[in-house]
């Protein structure tokens, strides 16, 4: 099945969300999940980052990039470890940051150029795997309100206002 950039990298989003990721991360990890999907890399990568939260790369890998682009700031053309995690998920993670960012594959360090804005996000339909979407889609439905009489008199749903 197909989906729109935008539906994925926000169900993948709520999905991190739901499984405990905090804001910030869990933004991150969408617009990871789509280049990473974008560029037909393994679908179950994404599933394992899902799994490992409350832990994992998808905390983990933010706050090295964010290292990597202070760096940058003071010197030009510095160069970091690349984080312990998956290659493959390294590598989405560096094409969704705002500046371009290389990940020097025999080194394994990365470099990013803070004159330079990273290529625009995929914008054309991805392919999400079944599987894949299902758990996301369980993950991120822990962000809901059950549907309850308690939950509406607590103000949760539209009510009888709602005039959309």
């Amino acid at each position: 099945m197909t989906r729109s950039a935008n539906e994925v990298m926000s169900l993948s989003s709520k999905a991190a969300r739901g499984a405990g990721a905090p804001p910030e991360q869990a933004a991150l990890f969408g617009r990871a999940a789509l280049c990473h999907l974008a560029a037909a890399r393994e679908a179950e990568t994404l599933r394992r980052a899902l799994e490992a939260l409350p832990g994992g790369p998808i905390l983990s890998l933010p706050p090295a990039f964010i290292v990597l682009q202070e760096e940058a700031a003071e010197a030009p053309g510095a160069e970091l470890p690349a984080p312990a995690a998956d290659p493959a998920l390294i590598q989405s993670y560096a094409e969704a940051q705002p500046f371009l960012t290389t990940v020097i594959a025999a080194s394994r360090r990365l470099t990013t150029d803070l004159n330079t804005p990273s290529p625009r996000l995929p914008a054309h339909r991805i392919a999400l795997p079944k599987e894949l979407a299902e758990r996301m889609q369980a993950l991120a439905a822990r962000l809901l309100v059950p549907d309850t009489a308690a939950s509406r008199l607590g103000g949760a749903g539209a009510g009888l206002t709602d005039n959309d």
